[in-house]
């Protein structure tokens, strides 16, 4: 009987990668191989559903959008701030902006200088692109309870943030 990827099978996946951004730049990533466990192993929804059912040789092309990545682009986290408080040496249009103030880390993009306040985008640097990823599927076998033990709590450390 053929595999098809489904829940605790090992895929491998060979795949290429276009990025849109959002000023319509389009960059391209090489080709590259990864394995993972299926439905253990978390992948965005887009890609978990591409792939559902799939056989070694298939080829697939899944568009991912923005709010599966890193997030819509908000224009309302673009916010004119008092300079004051801030270290005027790191402020430099088109630069981030990174200060650790009362223990958290202020981070923002300086869009426009004023000489009093600064204007800046406090979205995630790459918040608002979408990829295209083409895949072919190079491999599917059972993973083992091993390996899904494994990988289980590779996922559990990553989501508690200790991966």
């Amino acid at each position: 009987m053929e595999e098809k990827v489904r829940g605790d099978t090992t895929v491998r996946l060979r795949y290429a990668m276009k990025i849109f951004l959002r000023d319509g730049t389009v960059k391209e990533r090489p080709a590259e191989e990864i394995e993972f466990i299926y439905g253990v192993e978390k992948q965005v929804p887009s890609l978990e559903e591409a792939l559902e059912g799939a056989r070694v040789g298939e080829t697939i092309k899944v568009t991912v959008g923005s709010n599966e990545v890193y997030g819509d682009y908000d224009p309302s986290l673009v916010r004119e701030i008092p300079k004051k408080g801030l270290i005027r040496q790191r402020l430099k249009e088109d630069q981030y902006y990174r200060q650790i103030k009362g223990g958290t880390l202020i981070c923002f993009k300086v869009l426009e200088l004023k000489p009093e306040t600064v204007v800046g985008d406090f979205n995630k640097p790459m918040a608002g692109i979408t990829l295209e990823l083409n895949m072919e599927v190079l491999g599917i076998r059972p993973a083992s309870s091993q390996e899904i033990d494994a990988a289980m709590e590779s996922q559990l450390k990553r989501s508690i943030g200790c991966g």
